[in-house]
């Protein structure tokens, strides 16, 4: 969305939660033992005296969250403080049971990285990254008629907090900066990233001012938004409310607010307090901690393939587009189903395979808003749909529908193509007396055709498929066809 007067400043702070088993400060579960969020236990059933905030408690850091934040530092090129500081950031809220919140303030673990984002022009942005910081969750209000309740099962759930600089201009750049952070610590293996159950939410800063201003407008956070849809209409709906407050002559003021979807619009929640009204102060219960070299260079070297380098692998060896790339890069489960899929078939098909992937089975996922390995498809159909249609058994139309009813019932590929009627005829004595029937059906145009209307090749090819159910093979009846015209 653009504006001929204004122009927008946006930057978001995503909040990640580690997938570590233990909490950042204590020993309880993050999970249960069925792998379900320990935000879904029985209530308050995850809880020690240090995540429930007792008095006398002492909080004793988890060195698996230290990994996980340098490895998403080293993913987004952020530089690696040798030494950082946890911090106490005072605030009241019921689910906050001390009454604060240990996070890192001045000193935090990483800093200084970014992103390069492809853009829908085909070009690529960097968005630089700020910071990464390592913080404690809070706990879950339950808001009843009457009361309210709370649930500190998620209390002291470890997150980071990954903050860019204002460097994006739109929602689609938004869109596209939030999606490759989220395909970086899904790859990476640090983060579940499951937006509708929150361990991977954004708020948004936006601002908007003259365009060819260099002062910037005051800027309104949109909290806790947790898919990527939402985050583009938040940000897209939150920009014209700016545009047209400015415009009636009124004045943007600093503050929270939250998106309601249903309604499309956002609604003030709190005015915005500033970093000196949270009253930070080290925290006393913990020494800074310090970072040897030689770690960070372990820890480097078990970085995976991360998407940047895959897509680039992607289009270079395998000549796959930079949009191909995108979207197989997109998300884990996507990746490793293309790896496995090709595996089964062979480089040479890593087009047609592709071609799949961006198209039906997107195209499914988005329909049934499902993930690829929540479907019943697996690796070996894709792999087996694109050899049929390079062997000539079926078409590409029939490996659509292969690959759609394999999505529903987990069928091998071999039977699908049996019970749906997918293979082609390609039997040449089959596809002469089709041929034939048609010639005899139209030979005004049969005559048009000697007479050099070649255009009309087109006519009967459409034609003979007609006849033959859609099963004729169209790779060899251009030359038939035109081979029976020629002789008539």
């Amino acid at each position: 969305m653009s504006h001929p007067e204004f122009e927008a400043v946006i930057g978001l702070e995503v909040h990640c939660q580690l997938a570590t088993d233990t909490k950042i400060f204590c020993g309880c579960p993050t999970r249960q033992a069925d792998g379900r969020s320990v935000a879904d236990a029985a209530v308050n059933g995850a809880v020690c005296p240090v995540c429930a905030g007792h008095p006398g408690s002492l909080p004793v850091l988890n060195k698996k969250v230290v990994e996980y934040a340098v490895r998403a530092g080293l993913a987004t090129h952020c530089t690696i403080n040798p030494r950082s500081v946890f911090s106490r950031k005072n605030y009241f809220y019921p689910d906050l049971p001390k009454g604060y919140q240990i996070s890192q303030y001045d000193l935090p673990i990483c800093e200084h990285g970014g992103l390069e984002i492809p853009l829908k022009n085909g070009e690529t942005k960097r968005v630089s990254i700020t910071r990464i910081h390592m913080e404690e969750d809070a706990g879950k209000n339950i808001h009843m008629e009457g009361m309210s309740l709370v649930n500190l099962n998620r209390a002291c759930v470890p997150l980071i907090e990954i903050v860019s600089g204002p460097d994006m201009k739109s929602s689609d750049e938004a869109g596209a900066y939030l999606r490759a952070l989220h395909a970086i610590v899904t790859h990476l293996g640090i983060c579940d990233g499951n937006m509708q159950e929150g361990n991977f939410r954004c708020d948004a800063n936006v601002s908007v001012m003259p365009k060819g201003s260099t002062q910037l407008g005051t800027r309104a956070e949109v909290k806790n938004v947790n898919s990527f849809r939402y985050v583009e209409k938040a940000i897209d709906h939150e920009i014209q409310r700016q545009i047209e407050v400015i415009r009636g002559g009124g004045k943007i003021v600093q503050e929270t607010r939250l998106y309601d979807a249903d309604k499309d619009a956002t609604f003030s929640m709190r005015s915005k307090e500033e970093a000196h009204d949270y009253r930070y102060f080290p925290e006393p219960d913990l020494i800074p901690l310090v970072i040897e070299k030689a770690w960070i260079e372990q820890i480097r070297g078990t970085l995976p393939e991360l998407p940047e380098q895959k897509r680039a692998r992607l289009v270079g060896e395998l000549g796959l587009s930079s949009y191909d790339a995108g979207v197989l890069t997109s998300t884990i489960s996507m990746s490793n189903f293309f790896d496995q899929a090709l595996k089964l078939a062979d480089k040479s098909l890593a087009k047609p395979l592709a071609n799949l992937l961006t198209g039906e089975v997107a195209r499914l996922i988005n329909e049934e808003t499902k993930e690829i390995g929540d479907s019943k498809l697996r690796p070996e159909h894709l792999a087996e749909a694109v050899k049929f249609v390079a062997a000539g058994t079926i078409s590409s139309t029939g490996a659509k529908t292969l690959i759609t009813a394999a999505w529903k019932t987990g069928d091998a590929a071999s039977t699908i193509v049996d019970r749906e009627g997918l293979k082609q005829v390609s039997d040449t004595g089959a596809l002469e007396t089709i041929i034939d029937q048609v010639i005899a059906k139209n030979p005004g145009q049969a005559a048009d055709f000697k007479a050099g209307k070649e255009k009309l090749l087109g006519f009967f090819v459409g034609q003979v498929m007609k006849e033959s159910g859609g099963k004729a093979n169209p790779t060899m009846l251009q030359d038939l066809i035109r081979k029976k015209l020629s002789s008539i």
